[in-house]
């Protein structure tokens, strides 16, 4: 069997904003007792596992029997806890991954994220989804005026090459960036389309288009054990607090926690904890305009993030800024039942310090929560069939950037499962795929990437 040793969801997580009405599923059984078998059996319940039963289930006259088994409250991981911020990276990364990919995989890679805007979009049109969706358009604003000239080199030298599709771009350096983004001191700033929404409400729309399709949720059902080796008739023992289940398939939409159940994931996906927020004006006062939603870029990897809502609060998330340097504090912690101690209060006068406009408005926090990401160890997700262990797949690893990736990698995984399609017939970027090199690989990324620790921020 498995090893046990792994991060597992904890009891009495902080309570985010997302989940401060919780619907009729949120702790929704749909048998009293676990099946004894079933076809595919999906771990998680958040966008990934939700995402991976609604594609099961569309447009299937003949579907195979599914069982969800989550740990804790429907949407209660990840995906309850982010900014609720659909926003693909069309322009910022291509250069990075065009020198590591190469520029076909690297556009490919954008293009991808960019299709979820409409994905989501009519998705949400279609079938009527109340999940507060709005599509706009989103700023990053460059605040290090070496980061701003090297960013503005990208952009022309991507126009000039013409591989990148940046029609949707606007790019600004200069005097006008900070007028632009509104946002102070900005040195330069790139807008593009993007959206947001309610990410638990799309999630519970979409368990609940499986379940009315024969999909069985359990809640509050950790696993804690996934057998190493087939059983002799083909299917998977799968162990939970409540009994046993035989699965034909099973597939770890388990993101931060997944290797506890599948240990060759130990090094490659690694929960990296953050802190997220919802900042409101006092009552009576109207929130200052915010034309877009926003990343304030302070070095390529520290970074705020937020969305105005349509009630007038903002939703911001990141803070890395005020405690990257003490690591233990977020790096390899799987606890969301604590903030991280030393960027608690980073949120507060954020909108007076850093958007024209807001100094007089009053806007103060009024919750702070923590989530769990799933980072993986070259910063791309982990989408396919687990390496040697025919009939289980993963879907997990987006390193705090699910939500421009997940409802179409879901699609092209289901593909492979169901279809039998090739990874590459599916169209889903190269760098997905689940590759004896990167499960081989020693690189981390997560860490690489950081700032030097004398660097002065």
């Amino acid at each position: 069997m498995s090893t046990s040793q792994g991060p597992i969801p904890v009891p009495n997580s902080t309570l985010p904003f997302w989940r401060t009405t919780p619907d009729e599923l949120d702790k929704h059984r749909s048998t009293p007792e676990l099946p004894e078998e079933c076809d595919i059996l999906i771990i998680g319940a958040g966008f990934s596992g939700a995402s991976l039963a609604y594609h099961i289930y569309k447009d299937n006259p003949f579907p195979p029997s599914v069982l969800i088994l989550e740990a804790r409250e429907a949407c209660s991981g990840a995906t309850g806890r982010n900014g609720g911020h659909l926003k693909p990276d069309t322009f910022y990364s291509i250069p990075k991954h065009s020198e590591r990919y190469g520029p076909e995989a690297a556009v490919q890679l954008a293009r991808f994220e960019a299709s979820h805007l409409a994905a989501i979009k009519n998705l949400v049109q279609k079938e009527q989804i109340d999940c507060d969706f709005v599509l706009t358009r989103t700023c990053d604003a460059i605040m290090d005026p070496d980061m701003a000239k090297e960013a503005e080199k990208w952009f022309h030298d991507l126009i000039q090459d013409g591989t990148a599709d940046l029609d949707d771009v606007h790019f600004t350096s200069g005097k006008y960036a900070e007028r632009i983004s509104g946002v102070k001191g900005a040195a330069a700033c790139f807008t593009y389309t993007a959206g947001h929404l309610w990410p638990y409400k799309l999630v519970i729309h979409l368990l609940k288009s499986a379940l009315q399709r024969g999909a069985n949720l359990q809640t509050m059902t950790p696993v804690f054990e996934v057998s190493d080796n087939p059983l002799p008739d083909g299917r998977w023992l799968v162990k939970t607090e409540r009994g046993d289940v035989k699965a034909q398939k099973v597939i770890f939409a388990t993101n931060a926690y997944t290797s506890r159940l599948a240990p060759q994931f130990r090094n490659k996906i690694i929960p990296v904890k953050g802190n997220c927020s919802r900042i409101v004006v006092p009552e009576g006062k109207s929130s200052p305009y915010l034309p877009f939603t926003y990343c304030i870029r302070y070095t390529h990897t520290l970074y705020d993030y937020l969305i105005p809502r349509p009630d007038g609060s903002i939703v911001a998330g990141g803070g890395r800024y005020s405690f990257w340097r003490n690591i233990p504090q977020w790096y390899n912690v799987a606890d969301d039942s604590q903030l991280i101690e030393s960027g608690k209060d980073y949120f507060n006068g954020l909108m007076q310090r850093t958007f024209i406009g807001w100094e007089d408005s009053g806007a103060y926090t009024e919750k702070v929560w923590s989530g769990i990401m799933g980072e993986s160890s070259d910063l791309m997700p982990f989408v396919g069939h687990v390496p040697d262990k025919e009939g289980q797949a993963v879907l997990a690893g987006f390193s705090g950037h699910g939500m421009p990736v997940i409802f179409l990698a879901a699609r092209g995984l289901v593909q492979m499962l169901l279809d039998g399609k090739s990874f590459e017939e599916t169209g889903l970027p190269p760098m997905y795929e689940v590759t004896k090199e990167r499960m081989d690989s020693e690189r981390n990324e997560i860490l690489d990437d950081l700032p030097a620790p004398s660097a002065s921020l």
